[in-house]
């Protein structure tokens, strides 16, 4: 109750905790409010514990504060806060400290008992960022993964029961939600928030959340969480004008409305750098989160997103506090960045004038492959290249392999559904397209629903179409989906080391007349091969040169028959033949069926048998 704040932090932009002063705190029966409203004439407050009646608060420790200890106050118990302007008008908010808030369309906040003791001590000592070990996320809106049976929402912790085993058989061992902190609006997935602080109540309490996080890590899976630094809903009740001046926003409406119908942050306020680093401090450090995913983060580069504007300064000076900020309190949590730009040094660390991010979200890796993928094959030997190009750039930033929601909405269509073709045959180049995701360096994330084949786009009100599962190539996409995430995280050299340069190499890069790609991955003092033919003929005994004379076992081919396709399971030991291929000294030859990979692994290397040269005269 007698939490005190170094309130010249908060204004200079440099509190990371300042929900711990702000907001509504619990102690026994009592509840001190506090709430900041510097140009505010007169705040009043109401809630259960007083009848609705509204009480005025006092500035009694520092200006613009205003504060109010309540009587007979329990959990759960809902209040919210009538602001009066300087020109006598009202308007009543929920808390923007506010740890829960009714469900919409109601909007006020509620007094919430923070008490939880987690379980999974040996998860966060041992948890780290992941920089040499395998990521592969499942993108969740929890609304719409499974629904019940009368079509209401599980919440927290039934979604927890149901998610937990399909996570572990499919091979995810990191979970995405889409933003989880309350907003009015379902169709905004989250994205336009009026409780920064507020686990949507949709789907229950904080306790419960907390919960969800806990048996996650109780069962090896990562929970990451998407986070709106740069953005917020309009809604009256919200942050709009919250003292009845632009207190959170910017003042002018060239800069201060977005392309999404809501408001800018304005970055260079230090009460608004304070508050947002806060929330995402909270988010970490309340919910063992193992990391945020920060939505829009070209908006806060340049102005409105528009490099043509201009780098806006404060805002990049924000991040790099934050993120700054952040690794040193939590310095095992993940930061992920959502950007589109060719921003220098977002992964950089801020103390070599880098963002700090820990990764970024690789969009023209997903724009390319998606477009190629999409290419009839009478064209591709023309694009050849877009598949080869991330590899150009890959080492500029830790990049990650995002296949988001954002692809599968909006008449983009789903990413089978992209795939060129009629409908069988988008399944064999699905398989394709995610192999060569999955062999190609950088971390994976691929929204609910693609795993099985989806063809209807991702809608907010319906759960997942599970009932095509009942039809065979669905189910077996599925199965090959599995075995393939599987393969990623056990197979080393498909993530130790994947940022180095001396753990990737093309093989066969110059092959556009026949659309066949191979390339190795080295790591870990294993080799994994990988050999992709995306054009619609097929190529009997296609040959790949190799630096040595390995041995190699198929470890997973897209053409299976338990995948829907056409070849035969085999456990044949692949040997490479002692003769020269393109420059290499060794070569494979291998039969490539149309839109087909496959993966294969050194079993052991070779001594190539020296060669003997003939006496001269004798028989040749």
């Amino acid at each position: 109750m007698g939490v005190s704040m170094d309130f010249q932090k908060f204004q200079q932009g440099e509190a990371f905790d300042a929900y711990e002063y702000f907001g509504a705190h619990l102690d026994g029966g009592r509840t001190v409010f506090r709430v900041y409203a510097p140009n505010a004439a007169k705040v009043e407050l109401q809630g259960d514990f007083n009848g609705w009646e509204l009480q005025e608060m006092a500035q009694k420790e520092h200006p613009g504060v205003f504060e109010l200890e309540a009587e007979n106050t329990e959990a759960g118990m809902y209040y919210k806060y009538a602001v009066t302007d300087r020109y006598g008008a009202r308007v009543y908010h929920c808390d923007p400290y506010g740890m829960l808030m009714e469900l919409r369309p109601g909007f006020a906040s509620r007094i919430v008992d923070r008490a939880y003791t987690f379980r999974d001590r040996q998860w966060m000592e041992r948890r780290d960022k992941n920089y040499n070990r395998p990521m592969n996320i499942y993108e969740i809106h929890a609304g719409s993964w499974r629904k019940k049976e009368d079509g209401s929402w599980y919440d927290y912790e039934e979604l927890a029961q149901e998610l937990i085993p399909y996570l572990k058989e499919m091979g995810f061992n990191y979970i995405e939600f889409l933003p989880l902190s309350e907003h009015p609006a379902d169709c905004s997935w989250g994205y336009q928030n009026t409780g920064f602080f507020a686990p949507t109540s949709r789907y229950g309490t904080p306790r419960q959340l907390k919960r969800l996080v806990d048996l996650c890590h109780g069962n090896g899976i990562g929970v990451i969480m998407d986070f709106v630094p740069v953005h917020f809903a309009m809604d009256d009740y919200g942050l709009l004008n919250f003292d009845g001046t632009p207190l959170y926003e910017f003042p002018h409406p060239d800069t201060a409305y977005s392309e999404w119908g809501t408001m800018n942050f304005m970055h260079s306020r230090g009460e608004v750098r304070s508050f947002l680093q806060s929330a995402a401090d909270y988010w970490l450090t309340e919910f063992h989160f193992d990391g945020i995913r920060m939505d829009a983060i070209s908006r806060a580069i340049y102005w409105n997103g528009d490099p043509a504007r201009g780098v806006n300064e404060r805002a990049v000076e924000f991040l790099r506090g934050m993120n700054a900020g952040l690794h040193r309190r939590h310095p095992s949590a993940i930061l992920m960045a959502e950007d589109s730009t060719d921003f220098p040094k977002v992964t950089a660390p801020t103390e070599y004038d880098g963002l700090g991010f820990d990764y970024k979200w690789d969009m023209g890796f997903m724009n390319d492959t998606l477009r190629f993928f999409q290419t009839a094959p009478v064209y591709r030997p023309y694009d050849y290249h877009k598949l080869s190009f991330s590899m150009m750039y890959f080492y500029s930033d830790l990049f990650l392999l995002p296949f988001s929601h954002d692809e599968s909405v909006h008449g983009k269509a789903t990413i089978i559904q992209k795939m060129w073709g009629d409908y069988e045959g988008k399944f064999p180049q699905a398989r394709a397209f995610y192999a060569y995701v999955y062999t190609h360096p950088g971390k994976k994330l691929n929204f609910m629903g693609n795993e099985f084949g989806q063809f209807r786009e991702w809608d907010e009100d319906r759960q997942q179409d599970w009932e095509i599962l009942s039809y065979p190539l669905h189910d077996a996409f599925r199965r090959f989906y599995a075995d393939l995430s599987r393969l990623y995280l056990r197979e080393p050299a498909l993530h130790d080391g994947e940022y180095h340069p001396d753990c990737f190499e093309w093989l066969e890069v110059d092959a556009a007349d026949y659309v066949t790609y191979a390339w190795e991955r080295r790591a870990s003092g294993e080799t994994v091969v990988t050999v992709m033919n995306l054009s619609d003929q097929f190529w009997k005994e296609f040959r790949v040169g190799l630096p040595m004379l390995y041995e190699l076992t198929e470890l997973l081919n897209t053409d299976w028959q338990e995948y829907g396709g056409n070849t035969k399971k085999s456990d044949q030991t692949w040997k490479v033949a002692d003769e020269p291929h393109k420059k290499r000294p060794h070569v494979l030859c291998v039969d490539l069926p149309p839109f087909t990979a496959r993966i294969f692994k050194v079993k052991s290397v070779k001594r190539a048998a020296r060669k003997q040269r003939h006496p001269q005269g004798a028989g040749r």
